[in-house]
């Protein structure tokens, strides 16, 4: 096949850059591509027959492997089914390697079958696009297709990490002559090296005289992967300085007696004074977006006087709270290391024992306690229900997750309730959810490619909306044995009821919510899932340690809950957050 040995030469060049997945939705466009991915012999090569559960599917293992993953799939609308996960690749900053297959350009508005304008087909939703020729016997051709890709494999990772498209135009003949090589020559590799930004000393001294002038300080973590160093200096900031730690589930900070997790809860409603006496002179942030609207809301009504954003690589300015006032680049870990070093000699050379400085961080510290009794006395009076409820369902489940294990949470409202439960310091659960775009569309999926990318256990938390809408990702592929779905069943869109302004609508049930009826008995049968089902508390508290242990095959527990009780306790919730502030 000497016409398409360029192509034959990709999929080396994928394996010398180190990317060792690859995901493939079938289609006869992208015959040469697939196939030399799957001849190549040290390639993982999964078929994922809709490309909307492909793109998901590599999305949740690139997740877990921090490292890109491949995605080929064949021309025309097949191409625009990847853009949900190419999206929320995007924003969560996931590398991911788009080729697709295309029909060489001059047959555009041609009449002729799947074809249509793939060139930047994803917009500003990719780090960059590239477009190969469509003729490859000129050298220049093969010089330009191995260039191009080394380049965008190496884009993919550099910070922000990020999908990148590789168009790939392809004319017949797609497949080989039964006697015909299809084998990979010698390809050439072009190394990107990091940068590492370091901080002038002048810059040190700079935000060490911002750090000394100001007399209450606070580190805000939004979503991020599970880093035990990171944990590590966090703690010894918020024990030794009197800082206050504060993020939520998906930031993987734990529940403790340090950090400060029930923000959601303790600042809804709080007055202008008590938010005052709150409010930082110096917040620091670190990670990609905040899960709650209470907390965001906080930063943006009451600013701090400055604001640091710690990010490797300064691209672009991130300036959720409209406070930003120093942008520094640098891995956070490493910087927080440092800065906690530099000010820890100096509190030692000056002996500097200061009682009052910890005050501002027990401040925080008394309101978290108070918000999580609050949200203890909450399921406390749903656990001597003889019904379940989503949310007093997902702690009974976080509660037996096991520990060391990974807990994918779907967006809408298992990820909320979730974040009110919290998970403990000694479960060392690592948290992934899908927060970049946030929809429902793909969590399933990006579990399901979670799972393949580890022997772990994998738990997924999800609603049954967000479940029927992407039951494909359990179609294509044996689903790995090592993946749990919890699926809570309420029957339609729980947080329609939540949500003030369409829970008043006489529309809420029909335009909102979307009743549906369904179960998920005869797609777990259809996907050779083990399934059981609950409906009541004790009913779900024996079930889940079986479901819990490992096995041969993936496990499926339904838990079945009433919309209008999942309302009524939510509300009663809401109305106890008054009380927390009985003077307001």
């Amino acid at each position: 096949m000497p016409v398409l040995q360029p192509i034959v030469n990709i999929a080396e060049l994928l394996y010398q850059k180190g990317i060792t997945d690859v995901v493939v939705s079938p289609g006869s466009r992208s015959a040469p591509l697939t196939l030399a991915v799957v001849r190549h012999p040290h390639l993982r090569v999964r078929v994922m027959a809709d490309e909307r559960s492909a793109g998901f599917v590599a999305l949740g293992i690139a997740q877990q492997r921090q490292n890109p993953v491949a995605i080929i799939c064949t021309s025309g609308s097949a191409v625009y089914n990847l853009a949900p996960a190419v999206a929320e690749a995007y924003f969560q900053q996931i590398p991911l390697l788009l080729l697709t297959a295309d029909r060489p350009h001059e047959w555009l508005h041609q009449q002729d079958g799947q074809t249509i304008d793939q060139v930047h087909v994803f917009g500003n939703q990719v780090k960059r696009s590239y477009d190969l020729p469509a003729d490859y016997t000129h050298p220049d051709s093969r010089w330009f297709i191995e260039r191009s890709v080394n380049e965008a494999i190496s884009l993919s990772r550099l910070y922000p990490a990020g999908p990148v498209h590789i168009n790939v135009p392809l004319r017949e003949p797609f497949y080989p002559a039964a006697n015909e090589s299809f084998q990979a020559e010698r390809v050439r590799l072009i190394h990107t090296l990091p940068g590492s930004p370091t901080l002038s000393p002048e810059t040190w001294h700079m935000l060490l005289r911002d750090w000394d002038t100001s007399e209450r300080k606070l580190i805000a973590v939004g979503q991020l992967p599970r880093n035990q160093a990171l944990l590590d200096v966090l703690t010894k900031i918020s024990n030794e300085l009197g800082v206050p730690i504060i993020g939520e589930i998906v930031s993987n900070l734990p529940v403790n007696d340090r950090f400060i997790t029930h923000t959601d809860t303790f600042l809804s409603g709080i007055s202008e004074q008590q938010a005052a006496s709150l409010c930082p002179d110096l917040l620091i942030t670190l990670g990609n977006s905040l899960l709650t609207r209470n907390l965001k809301t906080f930063f943006r009504q009451y600013p701090a006087a400055r604001h640091w954003h710690i990010q490797p690589v300064v691209d672009r300015i991130t300036d959720s709270f409209q406070s930003l006032t120093t942008l520094i680049p640098s891995e956070p870990l490493a910087f927080l290391e440092k800065l906690f070093a530099d000010i820890d000699y100096q509190l030692f050379l000056q002996g500097d024992e200061d009682d009052d400085s910890h005050e501002f961080l027990n401040r925080w510290q008394q309101a978290d306690r108070k918000a999580a009794r609050l949200v203890e006395q909450t399921l406390s009076l749903a656990n001597q229900s003889q019904y379940l409820t989503d949310w007093s369902a997902v702690q009974l489940v976080l509660e037996q997750v096991p520990d060391r294990s990974i807990l994918h949470l779907a967006n809408s409202m298992p990820v909320r309730y979730a974040n009110l439960c919290g998970l403990t310091e000694q479960q060392a659960v690592s948290v992934s959810a899908n927060r970049g775009v946030s929809g429902i569309d793909g969590c399933l999926s990006t579990a399901v490619g979670a799972a393949l990318a580890t022997d772990q256990l994998v738990t997924l938390v999800i609603g049954d909306v967000a479940f029927f809408y992407d039951r494909n990702a359990l179609w294509s592929a044996p689903v790995p044995p090592n993946l749990r779905i919890i699926l809570l069943n309420n029957d339609g869109g729980h947080i329609f009821r939540m949500i003030d302004g369409s829970s008043r609508q006489p529309e809420l049930e029909t335009y909102f919510e979307t009743p549906h009826g369904y179960t998920a008995r005869n797609t777990a049968a259809d996907a050779r899932i083990q399934y059981q089902i609950a409906a009541k508390p004790e009913t779900l508290r024996a079930l889940l340690p079986d479901f819990f242990r490992p096995g041969s095959q993936a496990k499926l527990l339904e838990i079945k809950t009433d919309k209008r009780i999942n309302q009524e306790q939510f509300l009663a919730y809401k109305t106890q957050i008054k009380n927390l502030y009985p003077d307001n």
